[in-house]
């Protein structure tokens, strides 16, 4: 399930492109795995590919858009109107990808009633009323972490069962409710992790002792690192 949007995406870069088939080597590159594993979890979805042929772009398309639920319009509330709500407000992407921000709540009441995206934001206390009006939607929470958790109590209680959480902050929620935590500052500590891994190889290949080059079991003179190396 993870894996089915980046397909997705992958497939509407090909679109824009005017291509009208590709091979499953071609999309599995684009969307970052092997063509085995994209096989494989298309296969699950059904006989969409041609041998020899490939898949038509449109179609797939048509097909994971469908099994995912994007070929239905998504209502989005999105509680907590700091610079990260107004980013999420503002951002154009969703509406293309089936999901419409419906609402924007905040607690702060000097926030009610002030235009963000072409909608007035309005108190969280409205959020029941809210969520009944537009049916089934989905959550996103875009507040300090020390409300996160009052802000998921009160999704759940209004009906809410899909949450996409982008405060730093653990949520408790029923069973019944689906909760993605999207964490930035994780994210970075991950990249951080690999940066200072790369660094202390190239640190260790400058050092004093001649060490040998597992790619091609040669000696790298100490000194000489990478820089010198065609």
């Amino acid at each position: 399930m993870a894996r089915l949007p980046v397909y997705l995406r992958a497939l509407g870069t090909f679109a824009d492109r005017n291509v009208a088939t590709v091979s499953s080597e071609e999309l599995a590159g684009a969307a970052g795995v092997n063509s085995a594993k994209l096989r494989k979890d298309l296969s699950y979805l059904g006989s969409y590919g041609t041998r020899g042929v490939g898949y038509e772009v449109a179609y797939l398309r048509y097909q994971i858009s469908r099994q995912i639920g994007l070929t239905q319009d998504w209502p989005v509330l999105i509680v907590g109107i700091g610079n990260l709500g107004q980013a999420l407000a503002n951002y154009g992407g969703f509406v293309s990808r089936g999901f419409r921000v419906v609402a924007l709540l905040d607690a702060d009441p000097a926030r009610a009633g002030e235009v963000v995206a072409g909608l007035a934001v309005r108190p969280f206390a409205d959020l029941s009323a809210v969520a009944a009006e537009h049916g089934p939607c989905i959550g996103v929470i875009a507040t300090p972490a020390s409300a996160a958790q009052q802000v998921a109590g009160a999704l759940v209680a209004a009906g809410v069962r899909s949450i996409l959480n982008f405060a730093p902050a653990v949520l408790a929620v029923p069973d019944s409710v689906d909760v993605r935590k999207v964490d930035l500052s994780i994210e970075l500590q991950i990249l951080a992790y690999h940066e200072q891994r790369k660094t202390a190889r190239f640190v260790a290949l400058d050092g004093p002792d001649d060490v040998r080059d597992p790619r091609f079991g040669a000696e790298v003179p100490a000194g000489a690192g990478f820089g010198g190396r065609p």
